[in-house]
């Protein structure tokens, strides 16, 4: 390894997660691999090392207060990835996982195409990518991925309403949809209570703490999936995000 992960470590293990040597080759080559990537595309504006262990790896991890993801055979889909936050590190903290990662960005989807063989991460479980928007594969008539999977997560930056269009649409009934959110995660769930009914979601809870060694505010809110989500929704492509419910 070339770089210091002593700082990461301690943050894991406050969330009860304790990192293997290979875990943490595997965190040295992705993080190799983004700051390589990043030089040719805009993949993240954070690119200094303590920085994308605390703001990247550690929160992505954060949800394992909140939800265990260790359970056999879990399928969870990655709602906007980007850049791989938080699937690709799930994915390697928990490799048990059955991980898809979606993108709109073609760019973005080669280079986590590259992370996954690079990293080897399809020894155990399964991960893969789908290029597209996110109402391209949940749609009622010809969605081959809508209500497929246990877990929907999603770092995405839009209103939250949008993202429950977006991504409760995945998951099936008795599944969960875990957002990450920043200080007003609060006031937006509660702008989209309409929307979460309408999308077959009920509330489970808003989750606020602090990042380890931090005074960044981050959220966890869970969505419970408690009915089947009407033929209407999503709608057509664009629509959740100019008109959210």
């Amino acid at each position: 390894m070339t770089h210091n992960f002593e700082s990461l470590i301690n943050d894991f293990n406050s969330f009860g997660i304790t990192l293997t040597e290979k875990q943490l080759i595997q965190l040295d080559k992705y993080y190799d691999l983004l700051v390589y990537w990043n030089n040719k595309m805009n993949l993240t504006a954070i690119t200094e090392f303590d920085e994308v262990c605390k703001l990247h790896f550690t929160d992505s991890v954060s949800s394992f207060k909140f939800f265990d993801f260790k359970q056999d055979d879990l399928s969870v889909i990655d709602i906007g990835t980007g850049a791989g936050f938080p699937g690709i590190v799930l994915k390697i903290v928990f490799p048990n996982l059955n991980v898809t990662l979606l993108d709109s960005l073609n760019k973005r989807i080669n280079f986590l195409n590259e992370v996954i063989d690079q990293l080897s991460l399809n020894e155990q479980g399964s991960i893969k990518t789908v290029h597209g928007r996110a109402e391209d594969f949940s749609d009622s008539k010809k969605g081959e991925l809508r209500e497929k999977y246990d877990v929907a997560v999603s770092r995405a930056v839009a209103r939250f309403s949008t993202l429950c269009e977006y991504c409760l649409p995945y998951i099936k009934v008795g599944g969960k949809f875990l957002s990450y959110k920043g200080d007003k995660a609060k006031e937006e769930v509660n702008e989209a209570s309409s929307a979460i009914f309408l999308l077959g979601g009920k509330l489970n809870s808003i989750n606020e703490f602090m990042l380890p060694g931090t005074d960044v505010q981050r959220a966890i809110c869970i969505i419970d999936k408690v009915q089947p989500t009407s033929s209407k929704y999503p709608r057509k492509a664009g629509t959740p995000q100019k008109s959210p419910l």
